[in-house]
């Protein structure tokens, strides 16, 4: 007996009857049936009839007799009178009401409904005057509910003072064989379908006669009955249950199974499925419990026979819990191929005091694999493993995805650390032989010495720095403490830019380009910059990058491009061409979708392209090329003028300058810095600016930063200029007092 409660269904047994037992899987049958019942809508019987008398403005006894005098020429099957009778206000009315009620003989029924729901003592029913009714039959409704106050059942009869009366739902069910005990309401029949006839139409005689003749016709007014929730709807009328009711007398059975047998099927298809050998076999087997726990109670309640679900479905997820945390507590301890212990057992490990955690990778671990017959795979793991504890001493080597293992061991200096792991990696000079197979393998190691975070932290920590290690080349790579404090900030870099846009913490600053040959400011190059509140100004380099990796360079350039356009627009309609400079990404260049944005937008804008000079950047991380070159074209061909910006350095070359259809250089800074000191550099700012005259183009220099520098290219024939000595980046109100003040001068002196 007590290996049967420590199994996992004798558990699941006791729980489900725990539950059961303090009333807490009520709230799963309730939205069991709910659910249900929204899904499945049959039509009302059509041989009963409603008649509220709640749309006439006011009425009583006489109203009341006339409803029923008009309805008594139209033929009716059979009248339940559902109106709690007052007297004594009216006495020509309540003789008029004695009367006509009277005149029904035995096809009247009154209708009195208990106050109190679940429990019904003689003293909640209240029943009319003796006088009014005479000798008609009496239907009482007296409905059990759930904890939502939703009807559950009613019974067929109930005793009050020694005599039984017929529930209203018996007395519907006419024809049916009404059977003692209780009635299951049959909550799918719709109770919008229920025919209504409106009382003020059949006093005015708007009625057809064969509207009512030989039907059960229920008149109805609001009177003192508790409200009772509907399964599948949001009416809280008792009529349409008591409707429903007699629906339910109809069908085959009424008969209630309760939750057990239901329960006792599910607990034996468990226990026979989880013994089972056969993993293929146990999930179709498991669907098929699943499949007949839900839908089993839906098919059988259409025939009438009420089997509750709430217990079944709670044994079955909590089967599904136990399963799913057997299936990962397997998980943490054992890989499913190797048998090492895998990167979530180590992180629930306790590391203490004074140590590493070290993550190697194998290069093309994955690639390995793919040449090795899967039998093969778990054996290559454990022979790196092997390897790896022989180097270090550490007994227990766990492995993660990907060919990432991770182990522990005592921190040292890290100069002494770092030899240890050279050391380490020489062991792995030596190929590995897999079965027929032989590896060469390349090792590199993460680590992490963050002692105080949590072993998870950590672990993820060592993981990036590995792969950092990978992807540089490096034997090493330790993640530093500054690059958690960072985290939070990169990683959420995305939702701070937006933020950034719509506060105006991120903005334009617009640096002058000055033209040597007309001494004038003929441009600017619009600069995107970034003050955060609590930040400070941030560096174009500490965010563009990221921005770029994150995805939202895009967005980021067609905002700038769009604020540099209506600056060039201001600018312009002061008199004089004037040219704005943009940079352009190189995660953006080879996009399908470049040229016709840029051409939406000045199109928009109703903007002159040739006022636009777009700078491009360092290509050499474009993944497509050619596409790149493409669309550069088409940007020139539409009028846009090109610039190959930071020429010198990185891909800005000589095959940069051949490849793409430009119209500037732009001389990096590096080499117009050094041009008064240095002859050398001289020379390569003298040589590169003929060549670029030589091929048509203008050259920009940026980076001027004194008068001799100045002065120094504009002897050596350079175009134009930009540094902090001709103008610093500035908002564009300080830049255009600036342009104003200029062109007014120049003005002033061709007077």
């Amino acid at each position: 007996m007590r290996s049967i409660l420590r199994s996992t269904i004798g558990k699941i047994t006791i729980v489900v009857l725990a539950l059961w037992w303090f009333g807490l899987s009520d709230a799963v049958d309730h939205g069991y049936w709910n659910l249900r019942y929204k899904m499945v809508r049959n039509p009302a019987p059509h041989d009963i009839v409603v008649i509220p008398l709640d749309d006439l403005k006011e009425y009583g006894n006489a109203e009341e007799a006339a409803v029923l005098v008009n309805l008594r020429r139209m033929m009716p099957r059979e009248v339940l009178f559902d109106v709690k009778v007052k007297t004594g206000a009216d006495h020509d009315g309540d003789t008029a009401l004695a009367q006509a009620l009277r005149s029904f003989s035995d096809d009247l029924t009154f209708v009195v409904r208990s106050e109190r729901l679940d429990n019904f003592p003689a003293s909640s029913f209240h029943f009319p005057p003796q006088e009014i009714i005479g000798n008609a039959r009496i239907a009482v409704s007296a409905w059990k509910t759930n904890f939502l106050a939703n009807a559950i059942s009613t019974p067929t009869s109930v005793t009050i003072d020694g005599r039984d009366y017929p529930t209203v739902s018996a007395q519907l069910a006419h024809s049916a064989k009404v059977r003692s005990g209780l009635i299951y309401p049959d909550f799918s029949i719709d109770p919008s379908t229920i025919p209504l006839i409106s009382a003020r139409s059949l006093l005015d005689g708007k009625v057809p006669a064969e509207a009512i003749a030989g039907r059960t016709v229920i008149i109805t007014a609001q009177g003192s009955a508790p409200n009772v929730g509907y399964f599948g709807s949001n009416v809280t009328s008792q009529v349409p249950l008591d409707v429903a009711g007699a629906a339910a007398l109809r069908k085959p059975f009424s008969v209630n199974l309760t939750d057990f047998p239901l329960l006792v099927l599910t607990l034996f298809a468990l226990t026979l499925i989880s013994r089972r050998s056969l993993y293929r076999l146990k999930i179709p087997a498991y669907i098929s419990v699943v499949a007949i726990v839900f839908f089993a109670p839906a098919m059988l309640r259409g025939y009438g026979i009420v089997s509750s679900p709430d217990i079944s479905i709670c044994a079955l997820l909590i089967f599904g819990g136990l399963r799913l945390w057997h299936k990962r507590t397997r998980r943490i301890q054992h890989t499913n191929v190797s048998g090492l212990p895998n990167l979530l057992a180590f992180s629930t490990t306790d590391l203490g005091v004074g140590r590493d955690v070290v993550v190697a990778v194998i290069a093309r671990y994955e690639e390995m694999l793919a040449t090795l017959p899967a039998e093969l795979h778990g054996e290559y793991a454990r022979q790196i493993a092997r390897r790896i504890s022989i180097g270090t001493g550490t007994e227990e080597i766990y492995q993660g995805d990907s060919g990432h293992f991770v182990w522990s061991e005592e921190a040292r200096p890290l100069e002494v650390q770092s030899s240890h792991l050279e050391g380490l990696r020489a062991l792995f000079s030596a190929p590995l032989q897999i079965g027929l197979h032989t590896f060469d393998t390349n090792i590199h190691f993460g680590l992490d010495r963050n002692e105080g975070l949590d072993t998870l932290t950590r672990v993820n920590s060592a993981l990036v720095s590995a792969n950092e290690a990978l992807a540089n080349g490096r034997v090493v790579e330790l993640f530093e403490a500054h690059r958690l404090a960072e985290a939070p900030w990169e990683l959420s870099l995305h939702a701070r830019i937006d933020e950034g846009l719509r506060n105006g913490d991120i903005w334009l600053a617009f640096q002058p380009q000055w033209c040597f040959r007309n001494q004038r400011i003929y441009g600017a190059e619009a600069l995107i910059r970034w003050d955060h509140p609590t930040r400070g100004p941030i560096t174009p380099d500490a965010f563009i990058l990221q921005a770029e990796r994150a995805g939202r360079i895009d967005s980021l350039t067609y905002w700038v491009l769009e604020e540099a356009i209506t600056a060039a627009m201001t600018i312009n309609a002061l008199g004089e061409r004037f040219q704005m400079s943009v940079t352009l990404s190189a995660q953006m260049v080879d996009k399908a979708d470049l040229v016709s944005r840029f051409s939406e937008i000045v199109a928009r804008r109703g903007f002159d392209p040739s006022l636009l000079t777009i700078e491009v950047t360092e290509t050499s991380s474009v993944r497509n090329r050619p596409a790149a070159c493409h669309n550069l074209t088409l940007l020139r061909g539409m009028g846009f003028r090109l610039s190959i910006d930071d020429f010198g350095t990185g891909e800005a070359s000589l095959a940069y300058l051949a490849d793409l259809p430009s119209d500037e250089l732009k001389l990096d800074r590096r080499f117009v810095s050094r041009i008064v000191s240095s002859q050398r550099d001289r020379a390569i700012v003298s040589s590169t600016i003929s060549l670029a005259h030589a091929l048509g183009q203008a050259v920009v220099a940026e980076g001027i930063e004194d008068a001799a520098t100045f002065s120094l290219l504009h002897d050596l024939g350079c175009d134009s200029g930009q540094g902090y000595y001709l103008g610093r980046p500035q908002s564009f109100a300080a830049f255009r007092t600036v342009y104003e003040e200029s062109l007014r001068q120049r003005r002033a002196s061709q007077l």
